[in-house]
């Protein structure tokens, strides 16, 4: 496999690197080139040297903070596709920057172990910038959220992107602030004791800005397409070896604790990933916490036993949905037969689907009952499930009150690793919409392409009624998306924020520190929509959830000599709790002392 013995310590192969003498390494891989000329800003032009395999190189001295592009075949001006900042967006020169100038004040810390994780997933231009996501911090800390999860910030055309149509993925987005304040922000978060996870994106790039094309056209392949195109050549080493280097840039040069890699169901080469796995290893000191979380449609559990810590479950997500809202239309449809018994199997074994037909008639997953619990990651809202809604609405929206809080009391006290959706834990109602700020020709394509989209829906069969979806490349659009941060200190905002707070205290008291080791031990079937979970936690000591989404009072089994953890939608001077009530949950542990 290639890239196995390569060397960690070694300086990346794409693009401006400083060297030990001082001078800057230019590398450009352009097989598809007859000549790279680098064009330093108000400093000339220099012709590079070509090398085997494709590559174009030339080092010279040059500070930091200077900007430079490249001339291919004398005629088309290019950002360098690996730049690490781009200070006037993707049409402008690229900026040499040194990571190592950075004084990181942080020099301590060596990250969290995986099973202390709640993540919190945010967008960074939402929230104004690295500088705005810093100032969250402290709430955030106040919360119990012990990782934020950036989305991606590889930089993107214009000024406002949820960031998957990025084309420079080692430049963080400038219009959120410089690469310094982006370390700024991870430096004051470790100080806070909050990890630092950032989304990237493997399996595309953008449709706006991206040069590859025009002189590595071996960067792709024809013979297999994706959503988004041509699918990455995988296959050659200086693909594995671009992307492998960012990782390690954001887990070396920013010192983020974990990335969450998109969509890794589109990349062909699965033996890519595990490669990245494995130079992320090699090349991250044994005493520091970094970890890696895949979103892999197919559910290859198999990936969860090559150094991956995770996967995002959608499968959890997607049946608590039809449970909650009755929505079953496009991919909700996979859940809309047995969704109790679909449930119960999440609980138990990890995936749904672990081998069976999809609505497409396509074999979907593997067997996942021997992993552990902490190998999934839960949530009831991301930025895909809501802002890919035509309308954006949160689930606060689409569903009653308890059955909302019986649900979230079952993601943030189950051995699953649990993610938040920024605004969710004080019942925002803001929508999250899909968001772009392209080029009126590309908006326009964006725009009816959206509408297209959402031509499936019942709701959005008539032209008419598509009309209501807004305008992604509109700026109210993004205006609308942003939370308003100072409603959470109102009624009924704060009694949300005061039942994520307790949920996420007893989590971090009494589930956290038994988590390491926790296995299923299985998930009964109460009722239509109601289930009883147990799991033995680390320590040997059992833990059950018994749930009753339906509008029926459930027959349930006393747990006893269980201490109850917490309950919902109880008398709490009753004794025990059979039967449970609508929209209840009881959450209760055997302790081992």
């Amino acid at each position: 496999m290639a890239g196995l013995n390569h060397d960690p310590n070694a300086l990346p192969q794409h693009g401006a690197i400083r060297r030990e003498d001082g001078s800057v390494r230019f590398s450009l891989w352009a097989p598809s080139a007859r000549s790279v000329t680098l064009l330093l800003d108000g400093g000339g032009e220099h012709p590079m040297q070509a090398e085997a395999d494709g590559w174009f190189r030339l080092d010279i001295a040059s500070p930091s903070g200077a900007g430079y592009r490249y001339l291919v075949d004398e005629q088309t001006e290019v950002p360098d596709p690996a730049s690490r900042y781009q200070p006037d967006g993707i049409t402008g020169y690229a900026a040499i920057v040194d990571p190592h100038r950075y004084a990181w004040r942080a020099t301590h810390w060596r990250g969290r172990p995986w099973h202390e994780t709640v993540l919190y997933e945010l967008h960074v231009g939402l929230l104004g910038g690295y500088a705005g996501v810093e100032r969250q911090l402290p709430e955030l800390v106040q919360l119990g959220i012990t990782a934020i999860e950036l989305m991606p910030l590889g930089e993107f055309p214009g000024e406002r992107n949820w960031g998957y149509d990025g084309v420079l993925p080692f430049a963080p987005q400038s219009s959120y602030g410089s690469p310094d304040q982006l370390r700024q922000l991870i430096d004051r978060a470790h100080e806070l004791g909050l990890m630092v996870f950032v989304d990237v994106v493997y399996n595309h790039f953008g449709p706006d800005g991206n040069f590859l094309g025009v002189y590595a056209k071996e960067f792709f392949r024809e013979d297999i397409t994706t959503p988004w195109g041509a699918s990455i050549d995988f296959r050659r080493p200086e693909v594995r070896d671009f992307f492998c280097e960012n990782a390690l840039m954001w887990l070396q040069d920013y010192q983020v604790d974990g990335l969450r890699l998109d969509a890794v169901h589109a990349i062909s080469e699965k033996d890519f990933l595990v490669e990245l796995a494995e130079r992320v290893r090699s090349a991250i000191p044994t005493d520091r916490h970094v970890h890696l979380v895949l979103e892999n449609e197919d559910n290859s559990a198999e990936l969860l036993s090559h150094h991956f810590d995770a996967q995002w479950n959608d499968d959890a997500h997607n049946v608590l949905h039809v449970l909650l809202t009755g929505e079953t239309e496009s991919y909700y449809s996979d859940y809309a037969q047995t969704p109790t018994e679909k449930l119960a199997r999440c609980l138990a074994e990890g995936f749904v689907y672990q081998g069976e037909d999809n609505r497409h008639g396509r074999l979907r997953g593997q067997p996942s009952g021997h992993l552990p619990s902490t190998a999934f990651v839960m949530f009831l809202q991301n930025h895909d499930q809501t802002g890919n809604r035509a309308l954006g609405e949160r689930l606060i929206e689409l569903t009653d009150e308890p059955a909302l809080k019986a649900a979230t009391a079952l993601l943030l006290l189950s051995p699953m690793v649990p993610l938040l959706f920024m605004g969710e834990e004080w019942g925002c109602r803001s929508p999250f919409l899909f968001f772009t700020d392209h080029h009126p020709q590309l908006g326009e394509a964006v725009r009816q392409g959206r509408r297209s989209e959402f031509s499936e829906f019942s709701s959005f069969a008539d032209p008419s009624a598509r009309e209501r979806i807004p305008d992604p490349n509109a700026q109210a659009t993004f205006e609308r998306s942003i939370p308003d941060w100072a409603a959470r200190s109102e009624p009924p905002h704060e009694q949300w924020l005061h039942y994520y707070r307790h949920l996420l205290d007893l989590r971090h008291r009494l589930l956290v520190p038994r988590l390491a080791g926790t296995q299923a031990l299985g998930c009964q079937i109460l009722a239509d929509k109601a289930v009883a979970a147990s799991w033995r936690l680390g320590d040997g000591s059992l833990l059950y959830i018994d749930l009753n989404l339906s509008s029926q009072l459930v027959p349930v089994d006393e747990r006893n000599g269980a201490h109850t953890l917490f309950q919902y939608g109880l008398n709490l001077c009753s004794k025990g709790h059979s039967p449970l009530p609508p929209h209840s949950i009881v959450i209760s542990m055997d302790l081992i002392t």
